[in-house]
């Protein structure tokens, strides 16, 4: 066998990386929302982004959106959104809780599976971290990287494979920063939310998010699921963002 020399198979690489996305879309149609492109995302250097919580955003252009689910995995409603995605060949970014992959690896699996990136969210969900003392946050942080990546791939190295973390309640601290900042680690905040924390019908849902997008022109939006409502309301939400013009965007680390 020949092996390709390196920069053959860095050439060979970067087409790939090309080509996959346009490939993605001509499988999936022209009817569905689909994944308009895929961000690799470079976490040195402090990354922070989302404007809710941080100056600045991912570099995204006016329409463009990066789907985003807090809190799992959680049985009958993770799965649920799973479908929604796959019928629309949209990809996500779930920010799972640690002891939650740890209760259901399978379903954390899955996630993985279906070509969704997934991040961390914590051990146990603190609400807030910045109110722990500061050795408390970072072993629950520390323990929420080490179950996660237990669940998905049988081991930790650590460090996450996926370096993206999200502080629960966007409680974040100077301190707390500065130790993922060192090890590399991006904190992804959020620049609109579904309000899916507050009980309300499916369709109140899905008219707020729809303004909220129309307001912000895109950007990381934020949804949970681990809420029924989210699970039903996704689908038409979809379907909405698909007529309304909207393209997904994809994260994955550089």
């Amino acid at each position: 066998m020949t092996l390709l020399r390196p920069s053959r198979r860095l050439i060979l690489g970067s087409a790939l990386a090309t080509a996959l996305p346009a490939l993605a879309r001509a499988a999936c149609g022209p009817d569905l929302l689909g994944t308009a492109r895929v961000l690799p995302v470079r976490t040195t250097g402090a990354l922070r982004v989302g404007r809710k919580s941080y100056p600045a955003t991912l570099p995204l252009a006016p329409g463009e959106v990066v789907l985003t689910f807090d809190d799992g995995p959680h049985p009958g409603t993770t799965e649920s959104i799973l479908d929604a995605l796959a019928r629309e060949c949209a990809k996500a970014t779930f920010f799972m809780i640690g002891r939650q992959a740890e209760a259901h690896p399978a379903l954390a699996r899955r996630v993985l599976a279906a070509g969704h990136t997934v991040g961390h969210h914590s051990n146990t969900h603190p609400m807030t971290l910045a109110q722990l003392p500061q050795a408390t946050a970072e072993a629950d942080i520390e323990a929420g990287f080490r179950a996660v990546d237990t669940a998905l791939y049988g081991s930790y190295a650590g460090r996450p494979r996926t370096p993206f973390f999200r502080f629960p309640g966007f409680g974040d601290s100077a301190a707390l920063n500065q130790g993922l900042a060192a090890r590399d680690i991006g904190i992804f905040g959020a620049d609109l939310w579904a309000s899916d924390w507050n009980e309300m019908a499916p369709d109140q849902q899905l008219g707020l998010v729809m303004r909220r997008l129309a307001q912000s022109r895109g950007g990381i939006l934020l949804f949970h699921d681990t809420r029924p409502q989210t699970a039903a309301m996704l689908p038409a939400c979809l379907r909405a963002m698909k007529a309304a013009g909207y393209r997904i965007v994809h994260i994955v680390p550089a």
